[in-house]
């Protein structure tokens, strides 16, 4: 019933009963109800969990690895990593003896010579010239020697005959005298002519040596990996003539290829980790997939006060073409084969040998006489038992507990659960 009042007083004349009014809705207030309370009861799991996890612990992770062999490589145990350069054992830097203009160069970059073979030739025209007048006056000096000589000799057969008079006495003493001092003299001249020849070859052998020294000569056997000048420039053994940044005269650097390393530096405190001809593997930057063998082959008796490092040199055992010097490389220092041969070799690892999983050492925890790792999975951590083998410089062998890809923990909190929310850091 639905009454209408127009006035203060309420009108009862006016009061009627509308009967056209619909019956009222005493089942919406229920309904609302109802779907607040559903909405409340789906939201409430998720809103708990989000607080939950909000009260977890963070944690920082790192995946659990697997070292394989690579080509040329092992899974040996690594001591020690360091980074160099690659370089030639045997280099040279391949100058002049002689100053003049570059006549002719017989070498580009790649091009491998054999020791003792003329890679370049230096203009010697004078040289040449004066050898020729050298030659020639060795052929005048000895033309003159033969006339001394024959002159002497006859001088020498008068003396005889003079000799002989006087014991005669049939010649006079002045004419012995006459005759002694022009044999002296025909002797003397001889002997000039001789001084005269020697010194004339002696000139010879200088301006051949100077001719030789014209020609650059390889070293050793090896191959030119920079070309440093050109035809036509004037060069000195101090150095080419407006080019200052070829000091020493070199016109060509010559390396030894098949006797490369690695030049690294390796820390003091680290220094005593290494032993001689001890093994190692070697990888280039350029070719990441690809190991080399390498052992070392000396340690520096200085170290670099400034810098607090000694520098380190191994050898590449097994190079390719791919190993070019000067290209940046790493080296990981790796301890001796239980072959224990003298010289570092290692046995071949067998097919158990071939795949090791590796964990951080920060991920072990020590519960009295066992060794655990934390493993997230799908945002909680989980207790796992694990094996332990050998120590590679940060990180421990795992002989059972974890898989390769697995997530763990990095520094254990304290009140990591069982099962319990994690909150790994960065995600």
């Amino acid at each position: 019933m639905t009454i209408h009042s127009d006035s203060p007083a309420g009108d009862l004349s006016r009061l009627r009963i509308d009967r056209d009014a619909g019956p009222r809705r005493r089942w919406v207030p229920w309904a609302i109800l109802l779907v607040l309370g559903g909405a409340a009861a789906a939201v409430y799991p998720n809103a708990r969990a989000y607080v939950a996890e909000r009260r977890a612990p963070e944690v920082e992770t790192a995946r659990v690895t697997q070292v394989v062999a690579s080509p040329g490589g092992s899974t040996a145990l690594p001591v020690l990593v360091a980074s160099g350069y690659v370089v030639a054992r045997r280099s040279s830097d391949v100058g002049v003896k002689m100053g003049g203009r570059l006549a002719r160069l017989r070498f580009e970059e790649g091009t491998r010579v054999r020791k003792g073979e003329v890679i370049a030739e230096i203009e010697h025209a004078d040289v040449a010239a004066q050898l020729e007048a050298s030659r020639r006056a060795v052929a005048e000096g000895e033309a003159q020697l033969g006339q001394a000589i024959a002159s002497r000799d006859e001088e020498l057969r008068n003396l005889d005959r003079q000799r002989a008079l006087m014991k005669d006495g049939i010649t006079t003493t002045a004419a012995l005298t006459a005759a002694e001092s022009s044999a002296a003299v025909a002797t003397a001249r001889v002997k000039s002519a001789e001084a005269a020849i020697a010194s004339a070859r002696a000139r010879v052998r200088v301006t051949e040596e100077a001719i030789e020294n014209s020609n650059v000569r390889a070293p050793f056997d090896g191959v030119v990996i920079k070309k440093r000048a050109e035809v036509g420039e004037t060069v000195s053994p101090f150095g080419v003539q407006g080019q200052a940044s070829r000091e020493g005269g070199a016109i060509a650097t010559i390396a030894d290829l098949a006797e490369l390393e690695v030049q690294t530096e390796v820390s003091e405190n680290s220094v005593a980790k290494l032993t001689p001809a001890m093994p190692a593997e070697v990888t280039l930057q350029a070719y990441q997939d690809q190991a080399y063998k390498g052992r070392l082959r000396q340690i520096f008796p200085s170290a670099d006060r400034a810098k607090a490092i000694v520098e380190v040199r191994v050898t590449i055992l097994n190079p390719d073409s791919h190993v070019k010097p000067e290209m940046t490389a790493s080296v990981t220092f790796q301890e001796r084969g239980r072959s224990g041969d003298g010289a570092g070799t290692e046995t071949a690892p067998s097919a158990t040998q071939a795949a090791v999983v590796l964990a951080p050492k920060r991920a072990i925890t020590q519960q009295g006489n066992t060794s655990i790792v934390w493993v997230v999975t799908s945002g909680t951590s989980v207790r796992r038992v694990v094996t332990l083998g050998t120590e590679r410089i940060d990180q421990v062998e795992m002989k059972s507990g974890v898989v390769p890809g697995e997530v763990v923990v990095l520094n254990p909190p304290a009140g990591l659960t069982d099962r319990g929310i994690v909150r790994v850091k960065g995600s």
